[in-house]
C-alpha cells in the first residue's frame, strides 16, 4: 500500500524535490549549509562594502582640495594677467569695479569664489560677486594679520586660511604686475568640497542599494528554503486529505500513460468500483474490458489523443461494478506532456452520475407525460422558467400565435419567440382582485385574424409564469355587436343636439367679430396717424438740440476758442459728441422704420455697382476694425452691376457689417462676396463671431428687438438695423435670410431680383 500511494502522488512530489537540492557540475550542496553560509556571506559582503566606502572618502577628500586649490590658483593667474594687460591698456592706475568684471574666466564665481581687487594702500576697491561686504576693506581686516599671502604674493600659493568673521576658506592673491594693488581669490572650504560631496553621495546610494539586493536575496533564500523543507510534509498531509475527499464525493483520479499503455488509479476509483487493487498500475486491456462496449472505443480515442486531436475530455461512459451493474462517471482530463517522460499522459477525475442519470429517465418519462395532458387540452397553454426562457407549449399556444415549430423549443428565450410571433393587441385588461397572488394577472387579447383570447398568468413559485390562453371570440363577436347599436344610436342624437349649438354660436361670433373689427379698424387708423404725427414731431424737437450738442461739442473738442483747461474736459467733449452722434442715428433709424411701416419710403431704382457700393461701406467701418483688429474678405473684384436704390443698400451694408464687426471677437474674419446668376444677385456676408441660437433666430428682424446674452449685454444698438435692412431689401423685391451657429459664427444673405420694384 506504501508503494502505490507512492506512485499516485509522483507528479506532485516532483515539484518538493526540485527544491531539495542545489546542484553545481557534480557537487551536491546541502540545503542546510547553504543556509547557514548564505547570512555569513551577506554580512562579509556589508563589511567590505562600508569599509570601502570609508577608505573612498578619506582619499577624495585630500584629491579634491588639491584639485580645487590648482583651480583657484589658475584662476588668480589668469585674471591678474588679464587685469595688468587691461592696467597698461588704459594707462591706470588703480583697477575698478568694471576692469574686474571683464577679467574673470568663464564660470570664475561658481562654487562660492570670491574675486577682490586692492590698490596701492590694499584697500578693497572691486569685488566679484558685488554684493560681498568686502568694499572699502584693508585685505589684511579680511584675511588676518598672520598670512603670508598679502606680503609674498604668488609666491605664497594657496593657502587654507580662516578669515576675520570666522570663514574656513582657500586663498591665494597675486600682484598685478608693475601696477600698484593685488588681486585675491578666496573659495569657501564647502564649496571647494560640493564635487567630493556629490560624488560621494552617489556613491555611497549605490552601494547601500546593492547592500539592501544582496540582504533582500539572503531573506529570500532563506525563505525558499523553508518552504521546501515543509513542501514534503504539506505533500503527504495533501495525498491522504485528497484521498478522503474524493471518498466522499464518489470521485476518482486517473493518469493514463499512453505510451505504455498503463493508468494510475486512485484508491477511491477502485472503491467506486467496488475492486480492489491488484498492482500499482492497470493495464490497457483490464480498463477495457470494463468499459461498456456501446460507450467508447479506447483504441481508436487512444490513436486520437496520441495524434493531438484531443487536447481536453469531457464525457460520460458506463463501467462495470464488482457485483456486474453498471456505473455511470463522468470523466473530464487533460492530455499533459513532461520533459522526463517518453509520451503524452491523460491526467484527470472521475465523477459518479449513476443517481443523476437514473433522476433525468424518471424526470423525462413524467415530462413526456405531462406534455400529452397538455397537449390535449382546449386552451393555449405555456410555461415560462424564472429566466423568461421557454420550459413548455402546446400546439394551440402556436396556432394562435401562428408560431413556426423551429422557434417554440424549449429552451428558447421569450425576446426570441415573441419577435417571431404574431403579437396580439390587448384591449382590456383585468386587475388582479384582492388576494390573488403577486404578479398574476388577467387580460383579454386580440389576434391578427381578429379572434379574442382570455389570457390567464400566474406566477410560479421558482420565478417563471404559466399562461394560458382560452378562446371567446364567439362572446367579444357577441358583445361588439351590441356596443355596435348603442354607439350608433347615440351618436345620433349627439349629432343632431351639436349641429343646432355649433349653429346658434357660429351667428352669435360672426355678430360680435363684425363690431369688433370696425371698432379695432378705427383705432388702428387713429394709432397709426397719432405715431405718424409723433414722430415728425419729435425729429425736430429731437434733432435741433441735437445737432447744438453735436455742433458745440465738435468745437470744444477742437479748441476753436482755445484749451478748455483739465484733459478732463476734453474727453467729457469727445464722450458727449459720440453719445449725440449715436443717439442721431437711432433717431434717424426710428424715423426710417416709421416711414417703410407707414409706405412712404421711396426707392429710386438705378444701376449700382455693388463692388464698388462695398468698398465704400468698407472705408466707412476702416477705423472700428483696426480698432477691433478684425479680418475683412472681400472676394468682389470685378464690377458687379444689379438694378437697386443706391442709398439704401448701402445702408443694408453698413447696418449688417456692423453688426458682424460689433459681434465678432478680436482676431476675428468677416467675408464678403457676391454672385450673379440669371440676371439675380446675391450677397453673402459670412463672420466667425459669437453666433446666433436657433431658438433666437425668429426673433433676428423684427424692429426694437434685441437677442440679449452674456456677451450681447455689452453692445449697444436700437435693434432696428436689421429688421430696417429686411425691410428695404423686401422693397427692393428681395429676400434677406440668416443663418447662424451658436459659438461658429453667422452668415447673412440677401437676394436682389433681376429687376428691382419702385417703392
Amino acid at each position: 500500500m506504501a508503494y502505490v500511494q507512492q506512485v499516485g502522488a509522483q507528479h506532485l512530489r516532483r515539484a518538493a524535490e526540485s527544491l531539495q537540492q542545489l546542484s553545481i557540475g557534480k557537487f551536491a550542496v546541502s540545503p542546510e549549509i547553504l543556509k547557514r553560509v548564505i547570512p555569513v556571506l551577506v554580512l562579509v559582503f556589508v563589511i567590505v562594502i562600508i569599509a570601502g566606502i570609508s577608505l573612498h572618502r578619506y582619499a577624495a577628500h585630500g584629491s579634491t582640495l588639491v584639485a580645487s586649490s590648482a583651480k583657484l590658483s589658475l584662476m588668480a593667474d589668469v585674471t591678474a594677467l588679464k587685469m595688468a594687460e587691461r592696467l597698461t591698456a588704459e594707462d591706470a592706475v588703480t583697477a575698478g569695479q568694471r576692469d574686474l568684471s571683464f577679467s574673470l574666466p568663464p564660470g570664475a564665481t561658481s562654487d562660492g569664489r570670491i574675486f577682490l581687487v586692492t590698490d596701492a594702500g590694499g584697500y578693497v576697491r572691486a569685488a566679484a560677486p558685488a554684493s560681498v561686504d568686502y568694499l572699502d576693506r584693508a585685505l589684511l581686516t579680511v584675511l588676518g594679520p598672520d598670512q603670508p599671502l598679502t606680503t609674498l604674493g604668488g609666491s605664497a600659493g594657496v593657502l587654507r586660511l580662516t578669515l576675520t568673521d570666522g570663514s574656513d576658506v582657500l586663498a591665494t592673491v597675486r600682484n598685478l604686475g608693475t601696477h600698484s594693488g593685488q588681486v585675491a581669490v578666496l573659495q569657501p572650504v564647502s564649496g571647494a568640497l560640493t564635487p567630493w560631496r556629490r560624488d560621494t553621495f552617489v556613491l555611497s546610494t549605490m552601494l547601500t542599494l546593492a547592500t539592501m539586493v544582496i540582504v533582500l536575496l539572503g531573506l529570500t533564500f532563506n525563505w525558499q528554503t523553508a518552504r521546501a523543507e515543509g513542501a514534503e510534509t504539506m505533500l503527504l498531509r495533501t495525498t491522504t486529505r485528497l484521498e478522503k475527499a474524493l471518498n466522499r464525493g464518489r470521485c476518482g483520479l486517473w493518469d493514463w500513460d499512453l505510451s505504455r499503455g498503463q493508468v494510475f488509479w486512485s484508491n477511491s476509483m477502485y472503491e467506486l468500483l467496488g475492486m480492489q487493487r491488484k498492482s500499482a498500475m492497470l493495464s490497457f486491456g483490464e480498463l477495457a474490458e470494463l468499459i461498456h462496449p456501446d460507450d467508447a472505443d479506447l483504441y481508436e480515442f487512444a490513436n486520437a489523443v496520441a495524434e493531438g486531436k484531443h487536447q481536453v475530455i469531457d464525457t460520460e461512459f458506463r463501467l462495470r461494478h464488482a457485483d456486474g451493474h453498471w456505473i455511470w462517471l463522468r470523466a473530464r482530463a487533460e492530455v499533459t506532456r513532461t520533459e522526463d517522460e517518453a509520451g503524452p499522459h491523460l491526467v484527470g477525475i472521475s465523477v459518479d452520475i449513476t443517481d443523476q442519470k437514473q433522476m433525468a429517465a424518471q424526470n423525462h418519462e413524467k415530462d413526456l407525460r405531462l406534455l400529452d395532458a397538455i397537449e390535449n387540452i382546449s386552451e393555449a397553454f405555456v410555461l415560462w422558467d424564472c429566466n423568461n426562457r421557454l420550459v413548455m407549449c402546446n400546439s394551440k399556444y402556436r396556432q394562435f400565435y401562428r408560431l413556426p415549430g423551429s422557434v417554440a423549443q424549449p429552451g428558447a428565450h421569450y425576446e426570441d419567440v415573441v419577435a417571431a410571433a404574431t403579437e396580439p393587441v390587448v384591449h382590456t385588461r383585468q386587475d388582479v382582485k384582492d388576494g390573488d397572488e403577486e404578479g398574476s394577472s388577467t387580460f383579454e387579447a386580440q389576434l391578427e385574424d381578429g379572434s379574442w383570447l382570455n389570457i390567464s398568468e400566474r406566477r410560479t413559485k421558482d420565478g417563471g409564469f404559466v399562461s394560458v390562453g382560452t378562446d371567446i371570440t364567439p362572446l367579444k363577436a357577441h358583445e361588439s355587436r351590441l356596443m355596435d347599436s348603442e354607439r350608433e344610436l347615440m351618436k345620433t342624437i349627439a349629432d343632431v343636439d351639436a349641429s343646432r349649438r355649433i349653429l346658434e354660436h357660429q351667428a352669435q361670433q360672426l355678430v360680435e367679430m363684425a363690431e369688433k373689427y370696425q371698432t379695432e379698424k378705427i383705432r388702428a387708423e387713429a394709432a397709426n396717424r397719432s405715431k405718424t404725427e409723433f414722430l415728425a414731431n419729435m425729429s425736430h424737437e429731437l434733432r435741433t438740440p441735437l445737432n447744438a450738442i453735436i455742433g458745440f461739442s465738435e468745437i470744444m473738442q477742437a479748441g476753436l476758442f482755445g484749451k478748455l483747461g483739465s484733459e478732463k474736459y476734453s474727453e467729457y467733449a469727445r464722450d458727449i459728441l459720440v453719445s449725440g452722434k449715436y443717439l442721431l442715428d437711432v433717431i434717424n433709424d426710428i424715423l426710417d422704420m416709421s416711414k417703410i411701416e407707414a409706405g412712404r419710403l421711396d426707392l429710386d431704382p438705378q444701376e449700382v455697382d455693388l463692388a464698388s457700393l462695398v468698398s465704400d461701406a468698407l472705408r466707412v467701418i476702416s477705423s472700428k476694425v483696426e480698432d477691433d483688429n478684425l479680418k475683412i474678405h472681400n472676394s468682389i473684384d470685378d464690377p458687379l452691376v444689379c438694378m437697386g436704390d443706391k442709398r439704401a443698400l448701402k445702408q443694408v451694408l453698413l447696418n449688417i457689417l456692423s453688426n458682424a464687426i460689433k459681434f465678432s471677437k478680436t482676431g476675428g474674419e468677416i467675408t464678403v462676396s457676391a454672385s450673379q446668376d440669371n440676371g439675380e444677385t446675391k450677397m453673402c456676408i459670412t463672420d466667425n463671431g459669437i453666433g446666433i441660437a436657433a431658438a433666437d433666430l425668429e426673433k433676428i428682424g423684427r424692429p426694437f428687438e434685441q437677442v440679449e446674452t452674456q456677451i450681447t449685454k455689452s453692445h449697444q444698438g436700437s435693434g432696428l438695423g436689421l429688421a430696417i435692412s429686411r425691410s428695404l431689401i423686401e422693397l427692393h423685391g428681395g429676400v434677406l435670410d440668416i443663418e447662424s451657429t451658436v459659438g461658429s459664427g453667422t452668415k447673412v444673405v440677401f437676394t436682389l431680383p433681376a429687376t428691382a420694384s419702385a417703392a
